[in-house]
């Protein structure tokens, strides 16, 4: 399913992309991040108050470097509140990815070649899902994504009858990682 490589996971989510014909797109994400060293730290009682609290501001600066990130506060036990939200033009800026390209959980990406737009949610592997089924981390959450653009192929569970909207409906991790292709021409 979707995982945002190594250290972070997106643990419950909404998230809304919207990306028309010209190639211009609006990602809202709104959830709940873990970290995961300081939920594992937490969990094995091997980080004190003193630990957490610098490792929360890690966080903190890590993740509101990022001028996207328009609200996050700390909840507990490795867990972060995030609400991001980043618009553009995909056809200059070529990829982008929440939360940063090392740390993927969904990428928007153009191919000039083709005109296409791939929206695509990060895999997991086996042995992934299963270490953090061990740590007690699942993921629950839906993804959306609203367009006006020739629609090649997706792996959507739902899709709308009158407008071209697409839902991922996340209940676990093993589901397929969310996948669409536009066409812009």
């Amino acid at each position: 399913m979707l995982v945002l490589n190594g250290c972070y996971f997106p643990l419950k989510f909404d998230v809304e992309i919207e990306v028309n014909r010209q190639g211009y797109y609006k990602i809202t994400f709104d959830g709940y991040v873990v970290y995961l060293p300081l939920y594992l730290g937490l969990k094995e009682g091997k980080i004190n108050p003193t630990e957490e609290a610098k490792k929360v501001e890690y966080v903190k600066t890590d993740i509101t470097r990022d001028s996207s990130t328009k609200e996050f506060g700390y909840v507990q036990k490795g867990r972060f509140k995030v609400h991001w939200v980043k618009e553009g033009d995909i056809t200059r800026q070529k990829m982008v990815t929440f939360m940063r390209r090392n740390a993927a959980f969904l990428t928007i990406q153009y191919s000039k070649k083709r005109y296409q737009i791939e929206v695509l949610g990060t895999a997991l592997s086996s042995a992934q899902k299963g270490r953090l089924r061990e740590i007690g981390l699942d993921m629950v959450g839906e993804i959306r994504v609203k367009t006006d653009a020739k629609v090649v192929s997706h792996n959507a569970t739902q899709k709308g009858t009158a407008t071209k909207f697409y839902v991922w409906k996340i209940n676990g991790m093993n589901k397929p990682s969310p996948k669409m292709v536009l066409s812009l021409i």
